[in-house]
C-alpha cells in the first residue's frame, strides 16, 4: 500500500467516525429519536458544539470526494512522488485539525478557514502534480 492510499484509508476512517460526536451530542441532550422524528427530522435545541460537529462532518464529505478521486487517479496512473505523499499527509492532518477546531469553536485568526484552505491547497497541488506527470504533458 502506498503512503497516499494509507492516508486515503485514514481519511475514510475519519469520515466514517466523524458523525459520532454529533449523534452523541443529540442523544445526550434530547435522547433517542422518536418515531415521528425519523420522518420529520429533529428540531430540538442542542448545544452549539453539536451543530458544529454536524457541519464538520458535512464539510469533510464535501472535500473527501476530490481527495479520494485524486489518490485513486494518481495510483492508477503510477504517479507516486514526494509531492503526492506530502499532499496526502497534509490533507489528512488538516482535516483532523479542521474537525477539532470546528467542533471546539476556535475562532482565533480564522483558524477553521485557514486549515480548510490548507487542505484545499493540498488538493490543488496534488491535482497539478498528477497533471504534469502525464506523458502528454511532458512531450
Amino acid at each position: 500500500m502506498t503512503t497516499e492510499l494509507f492516508y486515503l484509508f485514514l481519511s475514510t476512517v475519519l469520515l466514517g467516525v466523524l458523525w459520532i460526536p454529533y449523534i452523541y451530542g443529540q442523544a445526550t441532550k434530547v435522547g433517542p429519536l422518536q418515531p415521528k422524528e425519523y420522518v420529520e427530522g429533529r428540531h430540538a435545541e442542542v448545544p452549539h458544539w453539536v451543530r458544529r460537529a454536524d457541519r464538520a462532518h458535512i464539510n469533510l464529505v464535501e472535500q473527501y470526494g476530490a481527495f479520494a478521486g485524486l489518490v485513486v487517479i494518481a495510483h492508477l496512473a503510477g504517479v507516486h512522488d514526494a509531492v503526492t505523499v506530502w499532499c496526502a499527509a497534509i490533507f489528512f492532518f488538516a482535516r483532523i485539525a479542521h474537525a477539532v477546531i470546528y467542533i471546539a469553536g476556535v475562532s482565533v485568526f480564522m483558524a477553521r478557514t485557514m486549515v480548510f484552505l490548507v487542505a484545499f491547497l493540498a488538493l490543488v497541488v496534488y491535482a497539478i502534480d498528477i497533471f504534469v506527470s502525464f506523458e502528454w504533458a511532458t512531450a
